[in-house]
């Protein structure tokens, strides 16, 4: 691997349970030596006093070197921050593995767009999501 693999860890950030989930997956990228980017953790969160654009340039600022985007799509609809995110990652050519634990993806086309499912490779566990890390690392 050359140079340090950076990982932009997408998803909900509304409540302690979203905010834990990605702080799962942000676990399980450092465990496999990766460095990562957790919006949150590394940007803000408007609810602690920080000013909208303040946060949008640091999580735009999170993407320079990234080589991957992972995106929780756990929840009834795919959250407007982590789809934008998703989005930017698809029109800088950064590849986007989203992964859905909750709900099969058949039972969530509604919720997720034709798009995001067209466009993005979607893992259905943790073990799955991991192979499909290691391929690109």
């Amino acid at each position: 691997m050359k140079g340090k693999f950076k990982v932009y860890v997408a998803g909900p950030l509304c409540n302690e349970e979203e905010r834990r989930a990605v702080e799962k997956i942000d676990l399980i990228c450092k465990e496999m030596g990766l460095d990562t980017f957790l919006p949150h953790r590394d940007a803000g969160l408007w609810k602690e006093g920080k000013g909208f654009g303040e946060i949008a340039k640091k999580d735009i600022a999170g993407f320079k070197n990234c080589k991957l985007v992972v995106a929780n799509l756990n929840g009834f609809n795919v959250g407007a921050g982590t789809a934008w995110e998703m989005g930017y990652a698809h029109a800088k050519g950064i590849p986007v593995i989203g992964i859905k634990t909750d709900r099969k993806i058949e039972e969530s086309i509604e919720e997720i767009s034709a798009i995001i499912l067209g466009a993005t490779k979607i893992v259905t566990s943790i073990d799955e999501l991991k192979k499909e890390i290691k391929k690109l690392i």
